[in-house]
C-alpha cells in the first residue's frame, strides 16, 4: 500500500506551473492562487487514483484501498476544515493551502 501511495505522490504535477496565474497582490487573488494549486494537485490524484484502484482491483485488494482512501479523506477533512473556522479574509487561502499539502503529502 505505501508504495502505491509513493507512487502516486511522486507522479504529483509541479504545481510551479500554477503560479503563472498567482501574480495577483490581494487576498483574493491569493485565495484563487492557493485553490487552483489544490484543483492541479486534485485532478492529478484522481488521474491516479483510477489507475491504482482498477490495478488493486485486480488483485483483489481493491475494497481496502478504497477504505484507506475515505479514512485518508476524513484525515485530510479533520486537519483542513479548521482553517474555515478562523477570523480574517485569509482563511479560505489558508484552507486551500492545506487541501493542496495535504493532497501533495498523501502517502
Amino acid at each position: 500500500m505505501k508504495a502505491v501511495a509513493t507512487f502516486a505522490v511522486i507522479l504529483l504535477p509541479n504545481v510551479s506551473g500554477a503560479q503563472s496565474h498567482c501574480a495577483g497582490q490581494t487576498q483574493i487573488d491569493a485565495t484563487f492562487c492557493a485553490k487552483e494549486k489544490w484543483d492541479i494537485a486534485d485532478k492529478e490524484l484522481n488521474r491516479l487514483w483510477k489507475e491504482v484502484k482498477s490495478a488493486a482491483d485486480k488483485r483483489g485488494n481493491g475494497e481496502a484501498l478504497l477504505n484507506e482512501q475515505r479514512a485518508w479523506l476524513k484525515r485530510r477533512d479533520a486537519t483542513c476544515d479548521p482553517e474555515l473556522t478562523s477570523d480574517g479574509s485569509a482563511a479560505q487561502m489558508f484552507y486551500w493551502s492545506c487541501m493542496e499539502e495535504q493532497t501533495l503529502d498523501r502517502n
